[in-house]
């Protein structure tokens, strides 16, 4: 006992609850001096902010009421008939599954029937049939059938809600307490008439009608004094609506009997609650009389419970403690409990900014998958239309693609993070346009969907986005070639993404060569019949290789080239021209004795430049770098003599082998003392420091512009292991692989 004394964490619960005890004598005593006369005001006070939290509560659920029968109305069905004469059951079917899609969102409501004034058809989420089928079977009441409703439907109307009652189906003996609504014909939104069956339960189970006075209850009437709902049965409000004047601005108060009537009503659709309660407690004397020994009784007791709930509440302190990691820490274990509260709070902070990051990647992942064009599932599909309002907020849009290449004064062991890229570039748009979404989709290339009301807007927008362009360029993009492309408009609908990243596609193939604005518009292109490629020519450009004529095959490369350009050539045609060019030129490197592998790599750099160019300019400069390097092939015979050229380009071809000093030795026709040698003579360097230069220039591109693992890297570049790459990296870079990684993603 003495040890449970000596800890503070009991004593301080104790005398915690000790505390509140004094408290509770204090105001217990005040109670009892001044009676209870007063708690019935106070009660009444309080049920009066619960009824108008429950007028809130209903405002709300038929605020949503309005809001579906709007989006039902909006959903297109102006012809549902065929031209036949029967029904075209695609546009109904359609139609019903894109009303289950909106109905699924709003809780309290039991179903929605959807009628037209020229068929039987009535549509429901739950499928099609007709109102006599509909009414007579599955709601059937004792008061409406289904020619009353028909009746109602097809004939001018307000908007009218029915009294809450029970319907029933007969198929199933199952009755479910309803509300049926009625939308207004009278000014016509579309060629549907709509019913909307609320379920009462399901309403009346998100008001909490327990914080009421005990014995209270609640009666609707809609601005018609009509009674749409009660809680309480056989309730006759003839004579206290004839009693009470209620003026729509105020409220008012009306006793009736034993029981006192509040009238309420609702700024939103002018619907009247009316709250019945008990006019005054019965035997309050006799609870005045029992106050002071319940006051009294209950101080003795919370004594008692204040000792037993010390001793029992001490152990859950000390495992809370535990559980939050405070029991390293100095002071009471609530100090403890209070540190480790902070510390799940930003651990919890910390995760929040994790599922952000979650929820945007799943954006971007069905964003994406909008763009294969392949047909998924039913559940994918339902889980991509989650995402859906995300994406279209206006009645069209355009996509806009935005290509992005660094340029030659960026520092080669600099680079970008491309999440903070994208940020910049979605804020920038989003602060220029109403709405617009932003994805990366590959290395430097970012699409945005751009929100317009009209189709008429497009040339506005265009030119707003060229601002946009030229903006970045100056600013946060200085370092990149930047240009863009925006796509036809289109319709706000998640199929028409597609189509819409094909015509991007398109702008980037037809885009003219001589282009001199930094945006293609794809409405503006048009096709371009003439080319300009002289066989005769092309075939003197392989003559001049193979005599080594260099300057005359730059000279025919350059002019066909230009000829082009003046002609306004598309860019696919231009690399088409290309690379006809380096076919043509190959031939002759293929009949000198250049490694096939040597001409395999060749290849695959010609092709990737040309593919990612974006100016005629660089496809024309890798033509020359081309026919520099063929002809390099043809007057240097590597198995004759030495040459520096081949040599440094052969290492630059060949850095991922195991290149030995035998084996380039071999390769050279001389012994390896001659070849290391002539290498340090020649380079300045001896040939594995060379070596190592270049397979470690490669590296850094590899850990900057890649995901690829240590290890994997280490062997991409002509290390047999980790260890060895990872030692030499260090050796030459002053850091290891792993840090450099780091600190060039900064």
């Amino acid at each position: 006992m003495n040890r449970l004394i000596a800890n503070r964490g009991l004593l301080q619960i104790f005398f915690a609850l000790q505390l509140v005890i004094g408290i509770m004598f204090i105001f217990n005593y005040i109670v009892y001096k001044n009676s209870i006369s007063g708690i019935y005001d106070k009660v009444s006070d309080n049920n009066r902010m619960v009824i108008k939290n429950v007028i809130q509560s209903f405002d709300t659920s038929f605020s949503s009421i309005n809001n579906l029968i709007f989006n039902i109305h909006a959903l297109p069905s102006d012809r549902i008939q065929a031209d036949s004469g029967g029904l075209d059951m695609e546009k109904v079917i359609t139609l019903q599954d894109n009303l289950t899609s909106i109905v699924s969102n709003v809780d309290i409501v039991e179903d929605v029937i959807i009628s037209f004034d020229d068929h039987d058809l009535a549509i429901t989420t739950r499928g099609t049939s007709n109102l006599d089928a509909l009414f007579d079977r599955r709601y059937t009441s004792q008061r409406y059938n289904s020619m009353f409703w028909k009746n109602l439907t097809r004939s001018e109307h307000e908007f009218t809600v029915f009294p809450a009652e029970v319907y029933m189906d007969q198929s199933t003996g199952y009755g479910r307490n309803l509300m049926i609504a009625v939308d207004s014909n009278k000014v016509r939104l579309s060629n549907k008439n709509l019913m909307i069956l609320i379920n009462v339960n399901k309403l009346l189970k998100g008001i909490d009608l327990n914080s009421m006075i005990p014995g209270a209850s609640l009666i609707v009437l809609d601005a018609n004094r009509n009674v749409i709902l009660s809680t309480e049965k056989d309730l006759d409000l003839v004579d206290i609506l004839n009693d009470v004047y209620f003026n729509p601005s105020q409220e008012a108060s009306l006793t009736h009997g034993n029981y006192e009537y509040n009238f309420y009503k609702s700024e939103y659709n002018g619907y009247i609650y009316i709250n019945k309660l008990p006019y005054k407690f019965q035997n309050i004397d006799s609870v005045t009389d029992a106050n002071q020994w319940i006051m009294y009784g209950a101080i003795v007791l919370a004594v008692l419970m204040s000792l037993l709930l010390s001793v029992y509440l001490y152990r859950p302190v000390k495992n809370i403690v535990k559980l939050l990691g405070g029991s390293t820490l100095k002071g009471n274990d609530f100090v403890k409990i209070q540190s480790g509260i902070i510390k799940v709070q930003r651990e919890n902070e910390s995760l929040k900014k994790q599922m952000d990051l979650v929820d945007e990647e799943i954006r971007r992942g069905v964003f994406l998958q909008t763009l294969d064009g392949q047909n998924h599932s039913r559940e994918q599909e339902i889980q991509m239309q989650k995402q859906y309002t995300h994406f279209f907020q206006s009645r069209h849009f355009v996509m806009a693609a935005i290509y992005l290449q660094p340029e030659d004064k960026l520092d080669s062991e600099g680079g970008f993070v491309l999440e903070e890229l994208t940020a910049a570039i979605r804020s920038d748009l989003t602060a220029r346009y109403e709405h617009a979404v932003v994805y990366h989709i590959e290395h430097l290339q970012f699409l945005a969907l751009i929100g317009l009301d009209q189709p008429s807007e497009r040339k506005k927008l265009v030119q707003r986005f060229e601002e946009f362009l030229g903006a970045a360029k100056q600013g946060y993009l200085q370092a990149f070639g930047v240009w863009g492309c925006v796509s036809r408009a289109y319709e706000s609908k998640i199929s028409n993404c597609r189509a819409a990243y094909e015509n991007i596609k398109e702008g980037l193939l037809y885009r003219h060569v001589n282009e001199g604005t930094v945006i293609v518009d794809t409405e503006r292109i048009r096709y371009v019949p003439e080319l300009y490629f002289p066989l005769q020519e092309i075939e003197k450009l392989s003559n001049c290789m193979l005599s080594g004529k260099v300057d005359e095959g730059l000279r025919i490369v350059n002019e066909i080239i230009q000829e082009n350009v003046s002609l306004q050539i598309h860019h696919h045609q231009m690399v088409h021209i290309a690379k006809s060019m380096f076919f043509f030129v190959l031939k002759q490197a293929e009949s000198s004795s250049a490694d096939r592998s040597e001409l395999f790599q060749l290849e695959s750099a010609f092709i990737r430049k040309v593919d990612h160019a974006f100016t005629y300019k660089e496809i024309q400069e890798a033509l020359v770098e081309v026919i520099r390097v063929v002809a390099n092939m043809r007057n240097h015979d590597p198995r004759s003599k030495l040459n520096p050229a081949f040599i440094s380009q052969y290492i630059e071809l060949h850095y991922m082998e195991n290149l030995y000093l035998d084996h380039m030795a071999e390769v050279l026709d001389t012994s390896s003392k001659y070849f290391s040698n002539y290498f340090k003579k020649t380079f300045g360097v001896n040939y594995v420091e060379y070596l190592n230069k270049v397979r470690l220039a490669h590296a850094r591109e590899y850990l900057r512009n890649t995901e690829l693992s240590i290890a994997e890297i280490g062997e991409k570049t002509g290390y047999s292991n980790s260890s060895t790459f990872t030692t030499t990296f260090k050796k030459y870079c002053g850091v290891s692989p792993s840090e450099y990684r780091k600190t060039s993603g900064k």
